[in-house]
């Protein structure tokens, strides 16, 4: 981020579902991939809904691009960016199952790490066929 700074100046964002590659220094993880998710204000619009479809299926474009056969998501939007957890799941789960079907044999794992049982409980249903 510092270089991309310099770059382009002390007030650069990173663009939402622009994913950025860095090392994972002290984590148990060779490297971090960094996406910004939409920010829901009053609304969610369809708009935001694929932009949230976007950080999940460019984040998987980054690892097949760069032989990252693993990858850990975590609920991306939800919480201070108030994108609804039970829309944020549905989106997540859909669109890593269809670019997983798009790309067979690209990546190994996919993990969905939560941190609230209300989410472990949404992600279950979903992963388990109970899309709603």
């Amino acid at each position: 981020m510092r270089e991309l700074r310099r770059k382009y100046g002390d007030d650069y964002e990173q663009p939402t579902a622009v994913p950025m590659l860095t090392s994972g220094y002290n984590l148990p993880a060779k490297h971090v991939i960094h996406v910004v998710g939409p920010i829901v204000g009053r609304y969610l619009t369809k708009e935001l809904e694929q932009q949230l479809s976007d950080c999940y299926s460019n984040v998987l474009d980054m690892c097949a691009d760069n032989g990252l056969r693993r990858v850990a998501f975590c609920c991306i939007s939800t919480g201070v960016f108030h994108f609804p957890n039970d829309r944020a799941a549905d989106i997540a789960v859909t669109t890593v199952t269809e670019w997983l079907g798009e790309h067979p044999e690209t990546i190994d794992r996919v993990v969905f790490n939560v941190f609230k049982d209300e989410d472990r409980d949404l992600y279950l249903q979903r992963l388990s066929g109970g899309m709603q």
